[in-house]
């Protein structure tokens, strides 16, 4: 019977251990391969990836991009608020979080240059705007000018280095898709070099996207992880995906998923309906122990908050009791956690 209540998703962890900064290089993570039908457990690095993998396996990659989602502007009364962008609503709207939020009532207006600006439409249960955008040129132009890349709210990096883990570091090199508030992670340890090794090797790769919102790193707060409200990210499938996981099926291969991200789309296009084809829209997915895989065989992960939406995914797909030991032997091996952190690979 799996454990429902939140607390049983908790572990100790040092701060010492959450990462402020991506190791020198990005294959060069630390990686723990946990064998999910024994529990197993090896310690390697992560450019030692392709040794787990053979030429029938898939790899399935979100290539959603990062935008620079944090604005910084002010009123007519000369008040500066902070606007945080988190999911698109049309061309020129965007729901959003507003700091401090008082100062950001409906019809509140807040520029953020001669020809950047945004009107409040309208106030959302739990603090969260709508804003209505004034631009001159292209949206993701002007954003790209003003805005800066929000880092997980447990980085605070305060060395000359923080603008390029804003621009490089937190972007995975494949990205292409440009919409996530917060980067796909697990994909953040992957170099152009480690993917042109995989592609010798025969391995293939599929790409979906889905842009990840700042719900990611919302903690559980209801006692029973069943009351929990997942938040909906739009997500894409293409038919190319779709072609080639079933190509996978047919070779007896694995569909490894680089990510929790792309978990939930490859489940949310099964849910779907057969035979699998291009798909996309919005996904609120929420899987807990005692949901069965249906597409997902492997994962490439990182280290997860405890008590997290993420924790309960990889705890439903290798076992919450096999999952916990394996965080506890990462503490005492001292592991880096979280986005900038290590990886772990499940079989």
């Amino acid at each position: 019977m799996p454990a429902y209540a939140a607390r049983a998703y908790s572990y100790m962890l040092p701060p010492e251990l959450i990462a402020q900064k991506p190791a020198a290089r990005r294959e060069n993570s630390r990686l723990l391969v946990l064998h999910k039908d024994t529990g197993r457990r090896q310690h390697k690095h992560f450019y030692d990836i392709p040794a787990f993998l053979d030429k029938n396996d898939l790899l399935v990659f979100n290539d959603t991009r990062v935008l620079p989602v944090r604005l910084t502007g002010r009123k007519s009364t000369g008040a500066r608020c902070e606007i945080l962008l988190l999911k698109r609503l049309a061309a020129d709207r965007w729901e959003c979080l507003a700091k401090p939020g008082r100062r950001l009532s409906q019809n509140s207006v807040v520029e953020f240059g001669a020809d950047f600006s945004a009107k409040i439409l309208d106030v959302l249960p739990g603090g969260r705007r709508v804003a209505q955008f004034s631009f001159a040129g292209n949206f993701l132009d002007s954003l790209s000018k003003h805005g800066q890349t929000p880092l997980p709210p447990y980085v605070k990096p305060s060395d000359p280095d923080t603008e390029a883990l804003r621009k490089f570091r937190y972007q995975t090199v494949y990205a292409r898709v440009p919409g996530a508030a917060a980067a796909p992670t697990a994909g953040l340890h992957f170099s152009r070099n480690l993917l042109t090794r995989l592609k010798k090797q025969g391995i293939a790769a599929a790409r979906v996207t889905l842009h990840t919102s700042l719900g990611t790193f919302q903690p559980l707060k209801a006692a029973d992880i069943r009351a929990h409200q997942m938040h909906a990210e739009e997500y894409n499938f293409p038919a190319e995906t779709a072609r080639a996981v079933n190509e996978c099926r047919k070779r007896g291969g694995r569909v490894v998923a680089v990510g929790t991200t792309t978990a939930r789309v490859l489940e949310t296009v099964y849910q779907a309906g057969h035979p699998l084809a291009s798909r996309s829209g919005e996904t609120a997915i929420y899987i807990y122990p005692g949901y069965k895989f249906k597409l997902v065989d492997a994962l490439i992960t990182n280290f997860h908050l405890p008590r997290s939406t993420l924790l309960l995914l990889v705890s439903a797909l290798a076992g919450r009791g096999k999952i916990l030991q394996a965080y506890q032997e990462a503490v005492k091996l001292k592991y880096r956690f979280f986005s900038f952190g290590d990886a772990m690979l499940i079989i």
